[in-house]
This record gives structure tokens, C-alpha cells and sequence, in this order.
């Protein structure tokens, strides 16, 4: 018998009621926690959040704002082993976790600096450097200004990244000055949990600032209205659900989606066998198919390569996944843990057998996997797998494997070819481009962009201070268009604005002056 996961509403924690969904350790299949709807009125929980956190937020400076969230990083950040124990329990190494529990309070951090040194020590942001006159002697003028909204950010996250995902859509609602609702995915909800703990332990934040939902939020949607937002990490055909919800549609609620997608990675044609870049390109989409187990929305599902390297590709990334030590995290040699779960490993299994409809797996088999430390048959285990598919494969641009999954594609070594080809995906958070041919890699670029949301290059001059392909950073947007989900998070403090409102001002220059 194991506990039933806690929410954190209305400045306490309540344990859920009714039926319950059992979570279990991706490793060993054990029970973890049981997760339940919330025995709550979510009308009371955003009214919660709007009286206290609202007013307590936008009563505080940026600067203020700023300082509560590097206490509520540092909080997580001096606890951070016990976030690290937690994520083990859903399949993922020492490495794994930094990236989300580390990426997670980094990301806080960075917010915190941007507020601290880019935003007023006052509590509204005047968007233009200089007011518009409408008449010779400068007595009538406009200026855009922004002020907090007085509504609730609620964030619907994914499994993968259950710290990183809620805290970089946390940092700037709250130096926006907008309380948040964050809804956990089910089966990470017990890491997310934690840390929401952690935080509400340290004191960072004032009550009502950060409320937490372990289970189904039924009806809450309902509930916005047009001062709401609503920021969705997930899959495109959830997100197509909510997006069309009545209240986001008929009351305008602030909608950002952020979707899986079939990210592409292009090795240029003068990156031949033998050069830095060649072994760039390997060991880059090696990383992406073993970090956290393949499942990052910004892992490269697509890999391109010229048709002439591609036999030499193929082996090189057969022979470094040949290495890859599957099992438990922590146990001797391993290098790549588990997927969250049983179900999501049957998942993943089924969309490679959709993928080599037309093609054929090169590398790994996804019926049997060697596993130290655990029971292949009883924890969520998969070998990584390499796919080749030709110039008429299909499916590798329509289904997306969310585990240590990618498809090895061709092209004739001209950027024309690859953009096309590149553009199948109908849209991706994340692409990068790894060529020394600086022409072929500007071409590239500028014929991808449109359909990406950040677009990294690599050669050899740069690889060294190269953040990688499935790293977002703070400071950039994250999101993509088409099947991405058409959004942008992060982006420095454009996600601040995200939660504001611009309003254009027209008055007198003295009134203007006292708004600033």
C-alpha cells in the first residue's frame, strides 16, 4: 500500500479522493504513489490564487520578485540530491536528472538575474523608449506600457522534465506578478511534488503564488477567462483539444503550446568521414537518442546526411550505440536508464513498428534488450534503435517514437534538397545543422528557419562552447511552429511580457512620466 500523492491548494496540501491511478518505478515496477482527483472547488483555487498570490505579487517590486525567485532556486538548489534520488525512480540516470532538476533551478536563476538587471524597480514596464507625439508642442502623447494581468497562469506539464518544465514557466509569471497553477504529469507527479515542497518549505514565495494539482484538473478550464493563461507541454493531438476548449477560444484565454515534434538534424556534405565535424554530428545524435532515454520533445527523430556519407554515418552511430549500457540507473557501466514506464515502453514499441513500415531498423532490436542492475521483462527497458529509411519514406516525418528512437534519412548534399526534405516535418521545436561549409550552412539556415523554433550550428570552432542540440536555453525562445505547437516559451523576458498586458497610453507628458 502506498501513500496517495498530495496537492498543494489553497495553502495546504490536500490528499486526493476517488479512484486512484498507481504509479510505478520504471526500474522495478514497485509502487511508487497513487495519484487521485484533488478533492477541491477549483473555482476556490483560482479565486485563491487571484486574492493572495495575485495581490501579494503585484504589490512587489520586479526587484523583489526577483530576489523571492533566486531564494526559491537556491531552496531547490540545495536539496537537489533529493530531487536526484526521486527521478530514479522513473528510469533516470544521475545524468538524466541534472538535466531537468539542474536545467530546472538554473533556469529560475537566469530569470532572477534578467529581472534583477533588466527590468525597472517598480512594477510596470514602459515599452517604448520614446513617446509619440500627436501635436507640434508635445502636449498629447502616446506610449505602450505593461502592467500585470489579474488572472491565473496555469501550466498543464509532460512527463519528461517535471522540474525544468513547471520552473520555466514559473520564473516569469512571477516576475511578471501572476500566480501560477501548475497541473503535473501523472506519471513524474511525485518529483514534481518535491519540489513544489521544497519551495513552499523555503518561504520564498508569498502564499498563493504557487499552487500545485497532483491529479486531474476536470472543469478547470471552465473556469478562465480572458486575464487567464494556460502554457501546455505535450503531444499535438492534446493540444489541439485544449486549444479549441470554449473558454481559450470564446473568452481569449492566453494560449501557448509547446508539442513533441520530428526535429532534424543535417550533417552538411563537406563534414566527410575524418573530419571534426563527422564526429560531431555522431556523437551528437548519439547524446539525443540516450539522454533521458530518447524522451526530450528537442530530441533529432530525423537525421540527414548526404547520400555519399551515409553508409559511414550509419555505421558509426551502430557501432557507439553498440556501447550504450542499458539498466538501472546507478548500477555499474550503465549509460542510459529506463523509459517512465511499462506503457510508455509499449508505446514507443508500437511507433517503431509503424516506422519500419518504410524502413528498416539498422541498430538495436525493440523486442530485447541486455539490462544490468534490473529485470528487462519487468522494468521499462529498451535498447536504443536506428532506423534507415530512403528518399519515399514516409512515416519518419509523420510519427514521432518519444523514446531512444531516430531515423537515419538521405539527401543529395545540396541545401535545395535537404530544406525540402527538412520541411516534411511540418514544423519542429528544435533543428541543428553540423557543416564547416559556411555558405552551405547560411542556405540552410535561412530555408529551415520557417519552420523551426531554434535552429543551432555546429563546427568545429564553435563545438566547444556549443550548448547542443536539445538544450533550450533561457535566454532564447522555446517553441516551435505547425506540429510544435505554433507557441513560444522562455525567450529572456519576452516570457515575462507573455503574462502582461501593453496597453497604449495617450495623455499629457507629465501624466505619462508618473505611469514610468
Amino acid at each position: 500500500m502506498v501513500d496517495t500523492l498530495p496537492s498543494y491548494l489553497a495553502g495546504e496540501w490536500r490528499t486526493g479522493a476517488g479512484d486512484a491511478r498507481v504509479v510505478r518505478d520504471a526500474v522495478t515496477g514497485a509502487p511508487v504513489t497513487e495519484v487521485a482527483a484533488a478533492d477541491v472547488d477549483f473555482a476556490d483555487v483560482l479565486a485563491y490564487a487571484r486574492d493572495a498570490g495575485g495581490n501579494a505579487l503585484r504589490a512587489m517590486t520586479f526587484t523583489e520578485r526577483s530576489a523571492s525567485l533566486k531564494a526559491a532556486a537556491a531552496a531547490l538548489s540545495e536539496r537537489k540530491d533529493e530531487l536526484y534520488e526521486l527521478s530514479v525512480k522513473a528510469g533516470s540516470t544521475r545524468a538524466d536528472a541534472k538535466v531537468d532538476v539542474d536545467g530546472g533551478f538554473g533556469t529560475a536563476l537566469v530569470y532572477a538575474g534578467l529581472g534583477r538587471k533588466g527590468l525597472p524597480d517598480g512594477t510596470v514596464i514602459v515599452d517604448d523608449p520614446e513617446p509619440t507625439a500627436f501635436g507640434k508642442h508635445g502636449l498629447f502623447l502616446g506610449q505602450h506600457i505593461l502592467t500585470s494581468r489579474l488572472g491565473v497562469a496555469v501550466q498543464i506539464n509532460a512527463f519528461n522534465f517535471p522540474v525544468w518544465g513547471m520552473l520555466e514557466k514559473l520564473a516569469p509569471a512571477v516576475l511578471a506578478g501572476v500566480p501560477t497553477l501548475a497541473k503535473a504529469a501523472t506519471p513524474t507527479a511525485y518529483v514534481a511534488e518535491h519540489a513544489v515542497r521544497i519551495i513552499v518549505e523555503s518561504g520564498a514565495l508569498p502564499d498563493g503564488a504557487l499552487q500545485f494539482v497532483a491529479g486531474p484538473v476536470n472543469g478547470l478550464l471552465d473556469l478562465l477567462d480572458g486575464q487567464d493563461s494556460v502554457g501546455f507541454t505535450g503531444s499535438a493531438s492534446t493540444a489541439a483539444g485544449l486549444r479549441s476548449h470554449p473558454s481559450v477560444v470564446g473568452r481569449s484565454v492566453r494560449f501557448t503550446a509547446e508539442a513533441d515534434s520530428l526535429n532534424a538534424s543535417v550533417l552538411g556534405p563537406d563534414a566527410a568521414p575524418g573530419t571534426p565535424e563527422f564526429d560531431l554530428y555522431v556523437d551528437q545524435v548519439v547524446t539525443e537518442m540516450t539522454t533521458k532515454a530518447g524522451q526530450k520533445c528537442t530530441a533529432i527523430r530525423r537525421a540527414f546526411v548526404p547520400s555519399a556519407h551515409l553508409d559511414a554515418v550509419q555505421d558509426a552511430l551502430a557501432a557507439r550505440l553498440a556501447d550504450v549500457v542499458v539498466g538501472a540507473p546507478g548500477a555499474d557501466g550503465v549509460t542510459m536508464g529506463a523509459l517512465v514506464g511499462t506503457d510508455q515502453r509499449d508505446d514507443v514499441r508500437a511507433k517503431i513498428t509503424e516506422l519500419a513500415a518504410d524502413a528498416r531498423i539498422v541498430a538495436g532490436d525493440p523486442t530485447t534488450v541486455d539490462v544490468v542492475g534490473a529485470d528487462p521483462e519487468i522494468g521499462a527497458f529498451l535498447a536504443p534503435i536506428l532506423l534507415r529509411g530512403d528518399e519515399t519514406s514516409q512515416a519518419a516525418h509523420d510519427i514521432e517514437a518519444f523514446g531512444p528512437v531516430s531515423t537515419l534519412l538521405p539527401y543529395d548534399g545540396s541545401a535545395a534538397d535537404v530544406i525540402a526534405e527538412v520541411a516534411r516535418g511540418q514544423g519542429s521545436l528544435a533543428a541543428s545543422v553540423v557543416s564547416g561549409d559556411a555558405d552551405f550552412a547560411r542556405a540552410t539556415v535561412l530555408g529551415i528557419a520557417a519552420h523551426h523554433g531554434r535552429v543551432l550550428v555546429v563546427d568545429r570552432d564553435s563545438a566547444p562552447e556549443s550548448t547542443g542540440h536539445g538544450i533550450p536555453m533561457p535566454q532564447l525562445v522555446h517553441g516551435g511552429p505547425g506540429r510544435a505547437g505554433g507557441g513560444e516559451e522562455e525567450g529572456g523576458l519576452r516570457a515575462v511580457q507573455h503574462h502582461m498586458q501593453r496597453t497604449a497610453v495617450q495623455a499629457g507628458p507629465d501624466l505619462l512620466r508618473s505611469l514610468g
